[in-house]
């Protein structure tokens, strides 16, 4: 009886914490070379899941979304979107369990390493949100091309633009090089006659001025260190 009794209050002790996982989570964990300290903040959303961001002062990471987010039973894992990784070692990710004294304990792992942490929670969440695609113009919706030279090499640049809806626009954005890009688009915004497309998995964003009297888009394309000016016409 002692013995049920002892799994039965564990269990609930378990259950209690596994509800708890929203709030602002702040502790630190050992890497080489450097402490890492380390600030998540996860939400439920009602009948939307669970959001969450984390913040990271030694590496200039504010507010960065937290992606493929799973909370189950005390159990969770994310990894962090457009920071702290890059394609050669990959997204940083994070796994943890609900502690029954109310803790965040798991792993910070990246590239085949891995470095245990605890958090405390510290008060409620302070999510912060990605921004949304904006709507684009009339003007703007259909296919452009353009083309730039990078490293020698020619790249040819196709742009879909679509509204979906009144509240935001969707965007194919193709880069044909010595290979062909699906490039995978994080923010699309129009203010007034001014563009701005990033993409955090290639590192790219491109800026540009829509010239409605000349019929293009100029602007100009970053990619790491290299930027290069990018002309986008209406295709033909």
């Amino acid at each position: 009886m002692r013995l049920i009794a002892a799994i039965f209050f564990a269990s609930a002790a378990l259950c209690q914490a596994a509800g708890s996982a929203a709030g602002r989570w702040e502790g630190s964990t050992q890497i080489p070379g450097a402490e890492l300290k380390l600030i998540v903040d996860l939400s439920e959303e009602n009948g939307k899941g669970w959001v969450g961001s984390i913040i990271v002062p030694g590496f200039s990471v504010k507010g960065a979304p937290l992606v493929d987010l799973h909370v189950r039973s005390g159990e969770l894992a994310f990894a962090i979107k457009g920071a702290l990784g890059n394609e050669r070692i990959g997204q940083a990710e994070i796994h943890a369990h609900l502690t029954a004294d109310g803790h965040l304990a798991g792993d910070f792992r990246q590239g085949g390493n891995s470095a245990p942490f605890v958090l405390e929670k510290t008060g409620p969440p302070q999510v912060e949100l990605p921004p949304r695609n904006t709507a684009i113009s009339k003007e703007l919706e259909g296919e452009w091309k353009g083309e730039y030279e990078l490293m020698g090499y020619a790249r040819h640049v196709t742009m879909k633009f679509a509204n979906h809806g009144s509240d935001d626009a969707a965007l194919e954005f193709v880069i044909v090089g010595k290979k062909t890009n699906n490039v995978p688009v994080s923010l699309l915004t129009q203010e007034g006659d001014f563009l701005s497309i990033k993409s955090d998995d290639f590192g790219i964003t491109y800026e540009g001025r829509f010239r409605k009297e000349a019929g293009e888009i100029n602007g100009t394309l970053v990619q790491g260190p290299f930027e290069v000016p990018l002309i986008m016409r209406r295709a033909q």
